[in-house]
Parts: C-alpha cells; sequence; structure tokens
C-alpha cells in the first residue's frame, strides 16, 4: 500500500462526489478491497508472461546468501510460489536488511540484495530463503491473472513505509500511518488519530460503508470508532450480497475480507501463512456479486 493507493483513492473519491452534483458519469459508487502487501514480483512479476510490457521478472533476478562477501553462493528467483508459505520478515529492521543488505542506508539505489541473507537469519534451513526468492506462476492465481489480462496492472508501485502490515493500511484510507512503523498492540489498541478519506467524504454527506468478513481494520483508525459512524458498518454475509443487488451500496464501499483463520472458515486475505487459495476463490465472489 502506498501514498499513490490513498491518491488514487482520493481522486476516484472527488470523482464520485463531482458526478453526483454534476451527473456526468456512470460511476456512482466505489468499491475497495485490499488484499495483502506482498512484494509485486512475488506476486504478479511472472505476468510479464502475459505481456512482455510488464516490469516483471524472467528468472535472470537473483540475491547471495551473504550481501557481503562479492563470492558468495546466489539463489536465482524462481516460479515455485506455493498457496502456503512461511512469513517472511517484513518488520521494519528485516525490510532495511533485505533492501540495503546491511544496516547501511546510503547506497542510492538501493542494492535490494539482502532478501536471501534475511531470510537464513531467520531460518538457517533454507526453506524461508527459498521462498523469499519464488513467485507464482500466471496459472497458480488465475482471478489476477484474468485481471492483469483484462485491465490496467501497476508494476510500479511501492509500499509507503518500509514495516508491517498495519503501518502500510493505515495509508490506504489516511495517506500516512502516524508515524507508526510496527504493529505496536497498544497503539493499535488505542487508535490512530490522523484524519481519514471517510471523514472528508461525510463532511461532504455522501456516504460509505464497511463490509467485514471478521474483524474490521479500518477500526485502528479513532475516527471510525465514532458512535456517528456505528451504522456504517455491516456483516458482508449479512448485508453486501443484498445491498449489491438492490442498488444499496454506499458511494465508498470498503470490504475487510477475513484476516484470521476461525474454526468456521480460513482466512483470505493473501498474507502468509495464509492459504493464497482462499483469496482466488473469495476475490471473483466479490466481482460475481457485483
Amino acid at each position: 500500500m502506498s501514498t499513490k493507493t490513498f491518491a488514487l483513492l482520493q481522486l476516484l473519491a472527488v470523482t464520485i462526489l463531482y458526478n453526483h452534483v454534476h451527473a456526468t458519469s456512470p460511476i456512482k459508487t466505489i468499491v475497495v478491497v485490499v488484499m495483502e502487501n506482498r512484494s509485486f514480483d512475488h506476486m504478479l512479476g511472472w505476468m510479464k508472461k502475459l505481456n512482455p510490457e510488464i516490469n516483471g521478472v524472467d528468472g535472470s533476478e537473483s540475491n547471495p546468501v551473504s550481501a557481503s562477501d562479492p563470492s558468495s553462493k546466489k539463489i536465482s528467483f524462481g516460479s515455485g510460489s506455493h498457496y502456503v508459505d512461511p512469513d517472511p520478515g517484513h518488520s521494519f529492521q528485516a525490510i532495511r536488511e533485505q533492501v540495503f543488505g546491511s544496516n547501511d542506508t546510503s547506497m542510492d539505489p538501493p542494492p535490494m540484495n539482502g532478501f536471501v541473507q534475511q531470510a537464513y537469519s531467520e531460518d538457517p534451513s533454507g526453506n524461508m530463503s527459498a521462498s523469499v526468492m519464488n513467485g507464482f506462476e500466471p496459472d497458480k492465481v488465475p482471478v489476477y491473472k484474468s485481471l492483469v489480462s483484462e485491465f490496467a496492472v501497476f508494476d510500479r508501485w511501492f509500499a509507503s513505509v518500509p514495516s508491517s502490515t498495519q503501518p502500510n493500511r493505515m495509508f490506504v484510507h489516511s495517506g500516512t500511518s502516524a508515524g507508526a512503523t510496527s504493529n505496536n498492540p497498544i497503539s493499535l489498541a488505542k487508535g490512530y488519530p490522523q484524519r481519514t478519506i471517510f471523514d472528508n467524504l461525510d463532511d461532504e454527506e455522501f456516504s460509505f460503508g464497511i463490509y467485514y468478513q471478521n474483524i474490521p481494520a479500518v477500526l485502528f483508525y479513532q475516527s471510525l470508532r465514532k458512535l456517528k459512524y456505528v451504522l456504517k458498518f455491516h456483516s458482508y454475509g449479512n448485508s453486501f450480497k443484498d445491498h449489491a443487488k438492490n442498488g444499496k451500496l454506499p458511494a465508498y464501499t470498503v470490504i475487510e475480507q477475513r484476516y484470521m483463520d476461525t474454526l468456521l472458515e480460513p482466512a483470505s486475505d493473501d498474507h502468509p501463512s495464509h492459504d493464497v487459495y482462499q483469496g482466488q476463490v473469495c476475490f471473483p465472489l466479490f466481482l460475481f456479486i457485483l
């Protein structure tokens, strides 16, 4: 997720506001689904096979086992990603090592040569290093393959903050993590204070709604905890299909997929080590309903 994400959503929201006033476009509703922030090369890099213009991968890419040793063994990038893979390091410190190969951040551009090294530090068996140097063949993620084939794909898309899940998710609807660089449980429980796109829409008296499958992560924003917003939250299973069928979806609609496994249903957010197949099952259901 990135500041580009927020800027794009703000632009689309402004388009909705303008169109509601001037009635110049058939676009009345934007539906936002944000999957987990895996790397582009890992999830979509091999889509270059479908379209050579995509800035993806071709298998010539590699990383050394030791970024400080010029003669170190290298591991090449492959196409053998599994639906269930281990969760690689994604703290601020881990990503710094992955991007720069050390704690020295002076190199410009960064060498991007520490992914294998950092993975080995977490898992000396080598299983994780093999995992981080692999991506999905297009046929393994057929929903994304179809979307890439039929629509646009952004191949210069960067995380807003080189850090954990929630700071990046903060950027989606607010354009900032409010300084957060980790999933700090105390701060998340307290809530983050920044203004969000939801506040902007509410000020202009335009509708928004959050359809959650188990936990609405937008509640990490303090402002979404206001009593006046309580009716903006809907159980996905009980409401989304009915609202879509009857044309009742809000102008800005957010789907919060399952972020954790439960006894009844598995997670569907693509966060490793969650099963990517479940995301491939869940995502087309959203599209079918719409």
